[in-house]
C-alpha cells in the first residue's frame, strides 16, 4: 500500500520539503536521497492532508 510522506531536507544551507509516495518512511527517505544525494534528511513524516494543501511541497511521487 502506497502512502504519502513529507521529507524535510537541507540542501546547500536551505530547508526544503518534498512529498513522496512510498510504502514506508525509510523508502521515502531513500527515494529523496537517490534523487538529491547532496541533501541532508532532517525528518520524514506521514503527509498531513490539510497542512500540505495549505503549504504544497515539491513532489517526487510521479518519478517513483
Amino acid at each position: 500500500m502506497m502512502l504519502e510522506f513529507t521529507v524535510g531536507i537541507n540542501l546547500a544551507g536551505e530547508s526544503h520539503t518534498v512529498t513522496v509516495s512510498a510504502e514506508d518512511a525509510l523508502i521515502a527517505a531513500l527515494k529523496v536521497k537517490q534523487r538529491k544525494p547532496q541533501a541532508t534528511i532532517n525528518y520524514v513524516r506521514r503527509s498531513n492532508k490539510r497542512g500540505d494543501q495549505r503549504h504544497p511541497h515539491e513532489s517526487v511521487a510521479a518519478d517513483a
